[in-house]
């Protein structure tokens, strides 16, 4: 990476001190993933309450794979899953539950359009449509034929 060729630049001139203490706490900042914050993220319910409907929602992404959100509302529907006042307060739950690293969210390009879906970690379906999506390549396009333009009448 270019910060460690930074803090070896820093340290040639062997003592290191504040500049080497500086750029290697910039290099460990910038290396990490940015979290999720929890905090902002409200359920809307008790944390137990919260919690219960997260497990209903994880056997249901489980159960049927990656889904997409629509598909995840379709599905907890039908199998019955309470504590869910609509389809917004189900979006706020699966943030809820991707910042505890419960479910997974990953993008497929299907076309010209891209496609999120929610899996849970480990899930090998999941890998395999990503290994699959990474592996199809984009076709050119054909080249258009000359148009063919009439002469102006008189």
């Amino acid at each position: 990476m270019w910060f460690r060729s930074i803090q070896r630049i820093a340290n040639a001139g062997g003592g290191g001190g504040s500049a080497g203490l500086v750029f290697g706490t910039f290099a460990r900042f910038f290396s990490r993933k940015r979290a999720e914050n929890l905090r902002k993220i409200n359920p809307k319910l008790t944390p137990q309450e919260a919690s219960l409907v997260a497990q209903d929602l994880y056997g249901v992404v489980k159960q049927h794979g990656p889904l997409t959100v629509s598909n995840a509302w379709i599905k907890a529907q039908e199998s019955g899953v309470s504590g869910l006042n609509s389809k917004t307060h189900m979006k706020l739950l699966l943030k809820w539950m991707r910042g505890r690293k419960m479910l997974n969210l990953f993008c497929i390009q299907v076309g010209s359009n891209k496609k999120f879906l929610l899996c849970t970690p480990g899930d090998p379906q999941a890998e395999q449509l990503k290994s699959s999506s990474e592996s199809v390549v984009q076709r050119k396009k054909r080249a258009k034929s000359p148009v063919k333009r009439r002469k102006a009448s008189k």
